[in-house]
């Protein structure tokens, strides 16, 4: 083998550096090797290699968006209790891994006193994944960090525990068109108007034909207004995604009182007996109220405990809604899809007409 191929990939513009590098040693022996795993308890993984070789993984609970000092502190910890090994799993989830299980509890303990929750694993409400929000994006229509902190304050025990029917998957989202995923309860941003336009800015700001054609419903078009080229929308054929924001910011599409939150339920993540999709918008409208969302944390917690109650054992939320149908699920979680949540909700309205899947 020459040197040269004998030298790890080394980063590039298109590309990551080669992960093999960074995985601790007895995860790269033992690739593909793999017999049986167990959890011995919330928060813990073993895994038992057909060669005998052994590690137990701790997830922890991190708040993703982390400070300099957050991060060396969990790095202290992974050296001092760990092997010096760690990952990030999607949902921010920090894991640690140790080949001895005498490194399991004292490493449970120092995170738990450093204020780092282990757990998230099996039947339980793990991490919530989320957008970027205010600190980090320059379109969101809320702080989907800030809606998960408060989510996770009012959950922290079904995390640390495994007490749900089945495994409960949360997401969240600052937009309708960037970032985000799909879980068993979406939290998302919900414009209820179309955008108000700068006129005086547009020329200056935006490249219009790439506006006109970010539209998935063609409703921009150019236009002259007092004299200036700028753009205007169709209002008619406008089902207010905020696509048309983050290429021209003079189309504004934020708003105190048109900037709303929505929730869906039973989704991609919900039901291995169905198509992927979400199936239904369980309430529209909530007001996008920081720092703390209390109407959005109270609808969720009426979710997830009329679920915790309800369903039965290994069955996940869509598969239970499936069975006890829609009218018995607003029934159980107190909830009313109402008229007066359509009518406020444009964007809903509308997509209705081009969303075959969603049925109110």
């Amino acid at each position: 083998m020459s040197e040269a191929a004998a030298k790890p990939r080394t980063p590039d513009e298109i590309g990551v550096p080669d992960h093999i590098q960074y995985m601790h040693p007895v995860l790269k022996k033992n690739m593909g090797k793999w017999d049986w795993h167990e959890r011995p308890r919330v928060g813990v993984l073993h895994h038992v290699s057909k060669t005998g070789d052994e590690i137990w993984t701790v997830r922890a609970g991190t708040q993703r968006q982390m400070d300099v000092y957050t991060i060396r502190k969990l790095c202290d910890i992974g050296d001092e209790y760990a092997e010096g090994h760690v990952r990030f799993t999607t949902r921010s989830n920090i894991e640690y891994m140790v080949s001895e299980e005498s490194k399991v509890e004292p490493l449970i303990k120092a995170l738990e006193e450093a204020g780092f929750p282990v757990g998230g694993t099996g039947a339980s409400i793990s991490m919530i994944s989320h957008t970027q929000g205010w600190l980090h994006c320059d379109i969101p229509g809320t702080d989907a960090s800030g809606v998960v902190k408060s989510m996770m304050d009012m959950l922290h025990h079904e995390f640390t525990h495994e007490e749900m029917p089945n495994r409960l998957r949360i997401t969240t989202s600052c937009c309708q068109i960037n970032c985000g995923g799909q879980g068993d309860i979406a939290i998302n941003v919900q414009y209820t108007k179309p955008p108000k336009i700068n006129h005086d800015l547009v020329a200056n700001v935006c490249e219009r034909p790439a506006v006109v054609a970010r539209c998935p419903v063609a409703a921009i078009r150019p236009a002259m207004v007092d004299g200036k080229p700028t753009l205007e929308v169709d209002e008619k054929k406008c089902v207010c995604c905020g696509a048309c924001y983050p290429p021209c910011p003079p189309m504004q599409i934020n708003g105190e009182e048109s900037t709303k939150i929505a929730i869906w339920v039973g989704g991609k993540h919900s039901n291995a007996r169905s198509k992927p999709t979400f199936h239904k918008l369980a309430v529209a409208n909530l007001p996008n109220n920081p720092p703390h969302w209390p109407e959005v944390a109270e609808v969720v917690k009426k979710i997830v405990y009329a679920y915790k109650d309800n369903a039965k054992h290994w069955e996940r939320m869509g598969e239970w809604i499936d069975r006890i149908g829609w009218t018995k699920f607003f029934e159980l979680t107190g909830l009313a899809f109402t008229k007066h949540h359509l009518d406020t909700w444009t964007g809903a309205r509308k997509t209705m007409n081009m969303s075959a899947h969603i049925h109110f």
